[in-house]
């Protein structure tokens, strides 16, 4: 995917995307909240709704606005991804639970992206392969995917820095990040009216990881739930480019946060759950993806029987 002229490939990729439209072999009479739901499944995908290789895939990334690789904040992130890969995390109750697939990236946690109120997170050609190995990342199969990011305090402040920059400051209100968000928008000043170079800048490689998952996603017809706001960073990313390539997206869970409601709410994206869990560690995507999951299973069944 990179060239001479990086995010030029992702550019062109966005302006080929295929259309999304509602098939014919849909669920009839289901209405309320399961009926939209399944609705924009089948939309997505352009099968009828059926889930049948559900996968959460978490990207995690280090940041060095919280300090070097050895900083507590940093060494969570490490720490997170060890207890995934042991088991032993939410998110893996959730997965085993309704029997989802689950992938943890570790994109270089050892070597932190720039502190973003000092200097570019990334350079253009470090942030355009993250996006490719996002798109990579997804291959497999699924037919429905969760996407989520981890990057602890540091992912917070950089995907509400990426937020503040593409949907103005107000959307961070009083208490949804320290002013270390509001620093890096000041500094990168005059350089984020392109999104793109807004991510490189102030993002980090999660949420570049996460904007490739998502524009391969839409490629491939696969429905995305989005969990937390690394994920909303992205899709907003995705969504200033080319508004239709998040079509094939819902949130995970309403209430996780004012400032993932607040992204949800610019980018017009739709929750399947309103239960308020932090939806960072990808266990609040897994618990929607059991629940959209099941709801096909049984009317499925229903039309069957009917």
């Amino acid at each position: 995917m990179v060239s001479g002229l990086p995010f030029d490939d992702l550019r062109n990729l966005l302006r080929t995307l295929p259309d999304v439209a509602r098939p014919a072999a849909t669920v009839a009479g289901t209405g309320g909240r399961i009926g939209a739901i399944t609705d924009w499944l089948a939309s997505a995908t352009g099968r009828a709704p059926r889930v049948t290789r559900p996968v959460v895939a978490l990207f995690a990334g280090t940041h060095g606005v919280v300090g070097d690789d050895k900083a507590p904040a940093n060494l969570a992130v490490r720490a997170f991804v060890e207890r995934c890969s042991a088991g032993r995390a939410g998110v893996n109750e959730a997965c085993a639970a309704a029997d989802l697939g689950l992938k943890v990236f570790d994109l270089a946690l050892d070597v932190p992206v720039a502190d973003i109120t000092r200097d570019a997170a990334l350079d253009e050609r470090g942030a355009a392969a993250t996006i490719a190995f996002g798109m990579e990342a997804i291959a497999g199969g699924a037919d429905l995917l969760v996407l989520g990011g981890y990057g602890g305090e540091g992912g917070a402040i950089a995907a509400a820095a990426v937020l503040a920059a593409l949907h103005g400051e107000t959307i961070l209100g009083n208490a949804d990040t320290d002013n270390r968000a509001h620093t890096a928008i000041d500094l990168h000043a005059g350089h984020l009216r392109d999104p793109l170079e807004a991510l490189r800048r102030v993002g980090g490689r999660e949420i570049a990881a996460l904007v490739g998952a998502i524009v391969a996603a839409r490629t491939e017809r696969v429905a995305v739930i989005l969990a937390g706001e690394a994920a909303l960073a992205a899709a907003s990313v995705v969504a200033t480019l080319e508004p239709q390539a998040i079509v094939h997206c819902m949130v995970a869970d309403r209430g996780s946060s004012p400032l993932a409601d607040a992204a949800a709410d610019k980018l017009g994206l739709k929750s399947i759950l309103d239960i308020g869990l932090s939806g960072g560690d990808g266990a609040a995507g897994a618990i929607a993806a059991g629940l959209v999951k099941t709801a096909t299973l049984v009317l499925a069944a229903d039309a069957v029987g009917g």
